[in-house]
């Protein structure tokens, strides 16, 4: 196995190397993205977007503190770049929301699905602000205290039951008043609890009041698991992370960070499951940040040499996957949202770099407490 500080070295530099390439898809301080279809043969466009930059600098940010000065000042070079992007994907009428993609401004169209030949031209395909780039852009930038109060009275705004019914979710969930995934009043609700778990990270972060829409949104994330659902139906669960393996790392994470107490029970649940897939077939980045889920919740899973996964690996690795239909109000594009044939899969080296840093400084940490 390589030597730790090395590898964070050569970790960190290249994360720093990919964001210093100024492109005509990717100006420097973005990182590298990439959207493709496997079942759509030649399709693998560059995407230019800010979420892979943000879970990107929000990984490193968490990591931080368990590093040396040398690499928390290369993790400070590398969010300083990252952040001055953000204000391109802010609303377009100025609110603190954000999306996805750049947002049209005066003379500036948006910029969905960018550098391909039709996704960009329909309208269909122009995606609504939400609640997952939102978190993440909060958590790593600095949000003032007046805007984190307007983004918890925004989330209540578009919560379910706030001015319509989630559709998509089991029957015993309809009646929860959980946070939707999309802002924007004319879509519909939906529940994810990936996300879920990355907008109340945010919400515990900052220490925001709780109320029912964040108690009820505790409620879908302990039942999924409770009830085994993220396991045998994880794309009804989290459209944009419907693997198993991602749900889990997103609850464990957040359960790891601010051990609320109504996801407390499931502890035992979440780490007999990650046992269990570990002994699967898993994607060895998969296998990493399951074994990055055991070593948060206490646990010692067998160690992974990250350094002898292969580069390929690392590049094609899908960590965000979406539904092209999702966000649809019609109920036979909804049904159609399934087929691989209208998913999108996301790859983001760097982002599959700092999954692996994380892997190895909480498996050292470990080490160390033995």
């Amino acid at each position: 196995m390589v030597d730790r500080t090395t590898f964070v070295e050569q970790v960190l530099n290249r994360i720093s190397a990919l964001q210093a390439e100024n492109t005509a898809f990717f100006p420097a301080g973005l990182l590298p993205s990439y959207r493709m279809n496997p079942l759509v043969l030649g399709y693998h466009r560059p995407d230019t977007n800010v979420f892979f930059t943000a879970i990107t600098v929000f990984v490193l940010q968490q990591v931080r503190s368990r590093l040396a000065p040398v690499f928390q000042k290369k993790i400070d070079d590398i969010v300083r770049a990252a952040v001055r992007h953000y204000p391109d994907f802010q609303n377009k009428d100025g609110l603190k929301t954000y999306n996805f993609y750049k947002t049209p401004r005066k003379g500036r169209p948006s910029g969905h699905f960018p550098n391909g030949r039709f996704l960009h031209r329909i309208e269909h395909f122009r995606l609504p602000d939400d609640a997952d780039d939102t978190a993440m852009i909060y958590l790593t930038g600095n949000p003032s205290p007046d805007d984190l109060r307007w983004l918890k009275h925004k989330l209540t705004q578009h919560a379910n039951l706030a001015t319509r019914q989630v559709e998509d979710s089991y029957p015993e969930y309809v009646h929860l008043k959980a946070y939707s995934t999309w802002f924007g009043k004319n879509m519909p609700v939906e529940f994810d609890v990936s996300v879920l778990c990355n907008l109340l990270f945010c919400i515990y972060h900052y220490q925001l009041p709780l109320n029912e829409h964040d108690y009820d949104s505790l409620t879908f994330i302990r039942s999924v698991v409770e009830k085994g659902y993220y396991r045998t139906d994880p794309f009804r669960c989290s459209h944009s992370y419907p693997r198993a393996a991602l749900i889990l790392y997103h609850i464990a994470g957040f359960l790891a960070a601010f051990r609320p107490e109504p996801l407390e029970p499931i502890r035992p649940h979440l780490i007999r499951d990650a046992y269990e897939l570990l002994a699967e077939d898993l994607p060895v980045l998969d296998r990493v940040i399951v074994s990055t889920s055991l070593l948060q919740l206490g646990e010692k899973p067998p160690r992974i040499d990250v350094a002898a996964i292969p580069t390929e690996e690392i590049q094609t690795y899908s960590f965000f996957i979406a539904g092209m239909l999702t966000a649809s109000q019609n109920p036979l594009l909804n049904r159609m949202a399934r087929s691989r044939l209208v998913r999108m899969d996301w790859t983001c080296e760097a982002h599959s770099l700092a999954l692996l840093l994380e892997y190895v400084v909480y498996s050292e940490s470990e080490t160390r407490s033995e």
